[in-house]
């Protein structure tokens, strides 16, 4: 079998759109949370597009959605990250860092209400105004790993330190967008 590179000179091409929009209260990456959180009663919509509504059939049954977005305030990527939590740089693809080659997101979202093209979710991490991507629902007896490895993350504390307020840290003021949202975190 002949290796191939992974970038080539006439790759393939890929063309994406999105099949709508998430409406959230998250309207910048400090004010959500690192992941979606079960219990954080944080909920948002997901507006699908006109026309894909009878895509929505028979999704009523089911409690969480895999959700697949766009990062699409993401600008630029490294191959190696510092986690929150962590104080080590790690390769990108053992993180779930947002900046990516290709800044695509993936989150487990509970789906709480269906009404027309109007997708209502909760415990959600996602930005208002976020591309939707696709929409596939959660099953567990496929999507539940119960004897997976967690790797390097198994030896970070949970209350290690977070750098989502990092100029807190560094004793400094928050950038301007944050100052006027009153996001100082004290």
């Amino acid at each position: 079998m002949t290796r191939r590179p992974c970038f080539t000179a006439d790759p393939l091409p890929v063309s994406l759109r999105p099949i709508g929009v998430m409406r959230s209260p998250h309207l910048l990456h400090h004010e959500a949370p690192r992941q979606p959180r079960p219990g954080t009663e944080i909920t948002g919509e997901i507006h699908l597009a006109q026309g894909l509504q009878n895509c929505l059939k028979d999704l009523r049954g089911f409690s969480h959605l895999w959700v697949l977005f766009w990062c699409h305030h993401t600008r630029g990527w490294n191959a190696q990250v510092v986690p929150p939590r962590d104080r080590e740089k790690r390769g990108l693809f053992a993180t779930r860092a947002p900046k990516r080659p290709n800044p695509l997101g993936l989150s487990c979202l509970r789906l709480l209400r269906i009404d027309k093209r109007v997708l209502t979710v909760g415990d959600h991490d996602l930005l208002d105004g976020t591309p939707i991507l696709d929409l596939k629902p959660y099953l567990p007896y496929c999507d539940a790993v119960t004897d997976a490895r967690i790797g390097y993350v198994a030896d970070l504390p949970q209350d290690g330190p977070d750098h989502l307020w990092w100029w807190r840290d560094k004793q400094m003021q928050p950038p301007l967008v944050y100052r006027r949202r009153g996001l100082q975190r004290s």
